[in-house]
């Protein structure tokens, strides 16, 4: 190649160089590209005042039914989940050596009544004759003292023959409490204890039924104050299930637990359907109120970091600001901001991935309209 061929190639790209070079810095003047993004507006408005927590749902009551006559099982007279009245026979228990028990006790009782029939007699004549100065004064208090030990004696044989026939009607094993009967753990046939064996079955009482959830105990105060107005009303959502039962706080715990900072709930809801079954868990709806007058934003706008919850606001300049938020939820109305975004302000609710502070944006709104 030529000298001046050579010469006008470099001053093509020198040029070339300082054309990109030029248009290099002013794409850095300009900064990188307005990031896309949907926004609503923080607006304010009257919510329902809910508290949501997970929930486990609980027997109204539980008996583990035990036998309290030991011997053998001679029959079952009900089925595994059954439901059961208070009063129903669940097992019999083999009643022959509580009959005898009695029987003997019942023969021991008369044996002694005749025998303090007959002192009573003596007591009576010895009276006499004491009075008369035939009898002395030790003998008459001898025969008083016979007649007296014969009537304690009644006494306590009558007190055996009660307890002998208690104990034949414990053979007969009744259901302590109505409700819905478990597996049978002792079949017929078994040996059982008294009162130390092991249970023969266990029933929960499921209509009512308990849902117990605990709650934050800075909600303490306001639950308070709204238990004092009016009955607590508590939904149960389960899942898979369209109608959503009613039930009404009961209990309030009278300690907060400082390990977890919450305190304990119970609500009694009515089961006649059996929709809440115990051990279940479910998400309890605490209705408090109504909170007027609070900044609600949708619940996308709020972001959680290492810091806790954030949110993006978008200034007039079309760039936005990270601000660190207190959020609560509000159910389908979104969530309230206590803190961080006054009412009229922009959020973002979508495209927050990768903004930081003072990024352009180009704000369109959920609608679709910019």
């Amino acid at each position: 190649m030529k000298p001046a061929t050579l010469t006008f190639v470099s001053l093509a790209l020198a040029a070339a160089a300082a054309g990109c070079s030029r248009t290099s810095a002013a794409e850095r003047r300009k900064g990188p590209p307005a990031a896309p993004v949907v926004v609503a507006q923080a607006s304010l408005a009257d919510v329902p005042d809910r508290v949501e927590a997970v929930a486990t749902v609980e027997p109204l009551a539980t008996v583990a039914v035990k036998a309290q006559a030991g011997g053998r099982i001679e029959a079952v007279r009900f089925t595994e989940g059954q439901d059961v009245h208070a009063g129903d026979l669940l097992f019999q228990i083999d009643p022959r050596p509580y009959r005898a028990a009695l029987a003997q006790a019942e023969a021991t009782l008369a044996h002694d009544q005749a025998q303090a029939t007959n002192a009573e007699a003596d007591e009576r004549r010895a009276e006499s004759l004491f009075a008369q100065g035939v009898l002395s004064k030790e003998q008459h208090e001898q025969i008083a003292s016979a007649a007296q030990a014969m009537r304690a004696t009644v006494a306590a044989d009558t007190a055996s023959v009660e307890n002998a026939r208690l104990s034949l009607a414990y053979t007969e094993i009744r259901a302590p409490i109505a409700g819905r009967t478990g597996s049978v753990l002792v079949h017929e046939g078994n040996v059982v204890k008294a009162v130390d064996g092991s249970p023969l079955v266990v029933i929960n009482r499921v209509d009512p039924i308990y849902v117990s959830f605990a709650v934050p105990e800075k909600k303490l105060g306001a639950i308070r104050a709204a238990q004092s107005r009016h009955a607590l009303g508590v939904e149960a959502l389960v899942a898979g299930e369209t109608t959503v039962p009613g039930g009404t706080v009961t209990f309030l715990d009278n300690q907060v637990d400082t390990q977890s900072g919450t305190i304990r709930l119970k609500a009694t809801f009515p089961n006649k359907e059996g929709r809440l079954w115990p051990g279940q868990f479910v998400t309890a709806r605490l209705d408090l109120g109504q909170r007027e007058n609070v900044v609600v934003v949708p619940s996308a706008a709020v972001q959680t970091g290492q810091q806790g919850n954030y949110a993006f606001v978008v200034k007039p300049d079309q760039t936005v600001e990270q601000r660190p938020v207190v959020a609560e939820p509000a159910g389908d109305a979104g969530t309230i901001l206590s803190r961080g975004v006054a009412a009229g302000e922009t959020v973002v609710v979508d495209g927050q991935l990768g903004l930081v502070s003072g990024a352009r944006v180009q704000a369109r709104a959920a609608g679709g309209k910019p």
